[in-house]
């Protein structure tokens, strides 16, 4: 990139960036002559996608600053005000605990004030879940919340919702993105002055209360929980993040026992005891799980910072812990929830489960073992909302019992429409107790899924493409893909391919056969195998890395000992899947 023109829009950035730190960062980069990083930071803009914002904290068109963030909170109230003509408007705003959010947050806030948009903000950090609860709670028209969810500390971002508490998708997507390009500069006003006004309020205990009502009225079983819950010992941790306040103020008032991990209780953007604040990734869990072993926990349960995603762990055999998959604990989810329905009467006719197209096909079979329905849809929980409120309008009479994707997200009630940690622990908390009163452990059902419906496993591969030529290389990889498909992966034969971008899906050799999809356009392929094992690759629409799932499934043989059975199974898929990541990493690297 020509340093004349990094020059030019790094003087541009100074002169309309409002916070004093992220224009000195610039300005001394440029008094140093950091070219390298300059490039870095000015070579795009920070793209408001179809998800809102994320990147790095820091001065710059490509970074997380206060200029990107009013911007696109402008854009947004352009399109809000283009949307609902005449009509008095409402935003909520929430934040995390990551640097910056806190005044990420009231900056958001002030550009809804300025430009007579009524902004509820929550004084101090909430949960991702409790803001699109607050949404529909106050029929509020948009909300925002600042949150890099798992991300490293360096990250930070910004969520866009509509007025059903979902992230914003089409046709609305495409109209803020359009709104937000065209904004040159963001209107704002003083704290002072939007409080005297009516246009900024705070949302606390209003939106607390309910929304602690509403998970615990979600519960099932709730005299099972009076009679077993001092019984039960949970070790939490929240991961520096937003879930301590609401994870223990209801495992506690459902008279649970809960030892939160100490080091790791406060909110702490630094997130200084791990390397990555995600509960997906083992090492995360390592104080939980040093505390569980050590106070004898019957579930290790960690929230993401925003809360929106939940791990948990069980111990096994010989006490030592297991760490239980998304997968794995939203198959043990509907598993349960469709049991306890059909038990007590509350099985709707047309009752309706929804997952991702890369999560487990374990799912499906377990809905269909209850007489439920499953429904697919594009990854991320902006798609499972859509279907939610598809539900509602259609006509079809399909009624929602649970949403689920592989990456810890999970969803059991209606009034909110994004995944949920909190609702997600105070089900498992049930759910654990359930199970104990048959005298089994959540490993023990799972094993008796898994002999039921086939063993099912799941490998990811990611790569990360940082800078700028990332974005090329993972586009390289998609379109080498498309003008060459693969015939097999780790030795198994391709025996169809559905290419989401182009909304196709096709038998090797007969693309003339081609059928259509009914999936909105997506820069996804996946490769269905000749045992029945799902490879989905993937760019991420989040971070710069290029994701494949290696979902696979293994039949378990049922002569003589069931233990010997999914052993032999357990090592089958997992020759399997190292065979084909070798040849995944043999086009990554």
């Amino acid at each position: 990139m020509d340093h004349d023109l990094i020059k030019t829009k790094a003087t541009d950035y100074i002169a309309r960036e409002i916070d004093h730190g992220f224009r000195t960062e610039v300005v001394e980069l440029m008094a140093k002559g950091d070219w390298k990083e300059l490039e870095d930071r000015f070579y795009r803009d920070l793209e408001f996608g179809t998800g809102g914002l994320r990147g790095v904290i820091g001065g710059g068109f490509n970074r997380m600053n206060t200029f990107v963030v009013t911007r696109a909170t402008q854009g947004l109230c352009d399109y809000l005000k283009k949307s609902f003509p005449g009509k008095a408007l409402s935003a909520c705003i929430a934040y995390d605990s990551r640097h910056h959010s806190d005044s990420f947050a009231e900056a958001t806030a002030l550009v809804f004030a300025a430009n007579g948009i009524k902004a509820w903000l929550f004084s101090s950090m909430r949960p991702t879940p409790e803001l699109s609860y607050a949404i529909r709670k106050l029929g509020a028209d948009t909300g925002v919340v600042v949150t890099a969810s798992h991300n490293p500390p360096k990250y930070n971002g910004y969520k866009a919702y509509w007025n059903d508490g979902a992230q914003i998708i089409a046709p609305h997507d495409e109209g803020v993105i359009a709104m937000v390009d065209a904004v040159a500069n963001a209107k704002t006003m003083g704290r002072e002055e939007a409080v005297a006004k009516g246009l900024l309020a705070r949302m606390d205990k209003e939106i607390d209360d309910p929304y602690v009502a509403m998970v615990k009225s979600k519960l099932l079983r709730p005299e099972l929980i009076k009679t077993m819950a001092a019984s039960v010992k949970i070790v939490y941790t929240p991961l520096h993040g937003t879930g301590a306040y609401l994870f223990e103020r209801i495992m506690g008032e459902l008279g649970l026992k809960v030892t939160t991990v100490p080091e790791q209780r406060e909110g702490d953007g630094d997130f200084p005891t791990v390397s990555f604040p995600n509960p997906e990734e083992p090492a995360a869990l390592k104080l939980a799980l040093e505390l569980g072993k050590k106070i004898g926990a019957d579930a290790v349960m960690a929230t993401d910072p925003d809360a929106d995603r939940l791990g948990i762990a069980v111990p096994g055999a010989g006490g030592d812990f297991t760490l239980i998959t998304g997968n794995q604990l939203g198959s043990l989810h509907l598993d349960y929830i469709l049991l306890t329905r059909k038990e007590l009467g509350l099985l709707p006719a047309k009752s309706a489960a929804i997952k991702t197209i890369v999560t487990t096909d374990l799912q499906t079979r377990i809905a269909a073992s209850y007489g439920a329905r499953t429904f697919e849809c594009l990854t991320g929980f902006k798609w499972i909302a859509d279907l939610m409120r598809r539900f509602e309008t259609d006509g079809r009479g399909y009624e929602f019992v649970y949403g689920t994707e592989e990456s810890y997200g999970h969803l059991i009630e209606n009034e909110v429409r994004d995944k949920d940690g909190i609702s997600a622990a105070a089900l498992t908390a049930e759910m654990t107790l359930y199970w104990r009163s048959k005298g089994k452990s959540l490993l023990e059902r799972l094993d008796e899924l898994f002999l039921e419906h086939g063993y099912f496993e799941e490998r990811g591969v990611n790569k990360y493409f940082e800078g700028a030529g990332g974005m090329d290389v993972m586009r390289g990889i998609m379109e080498g893909y498309r003008k060459g498909q693969p015939l097999s992966l780790g030795g198994i034969g391709v025996v169809g391919i559905r290419d989401v971008k182009t909304g196709l899906e096709w038998e090797p050799g007969k693309v003339g056969q081609a059928r259509k999809i009914e999936l909105p356009a997506s820069d996804v392929i996946q490769w269905r195998l000749s045992d029945g094992t799902l490879v989905t690759v993937r760019p991420s629409g989040t971070e710069p890395k290029i994701k494949y799932y290696v979902l696979l499934r293994t039949e378990v043989g049922h002569a003589g000992n069931s233990a010997a059975a999914l052993a032999a199974a357990r090592a089958a898929s997992g020759a399997k899947a190292g065979a084909i990541e070798a040849d995944i990493r043999r086009v990554i690297g």
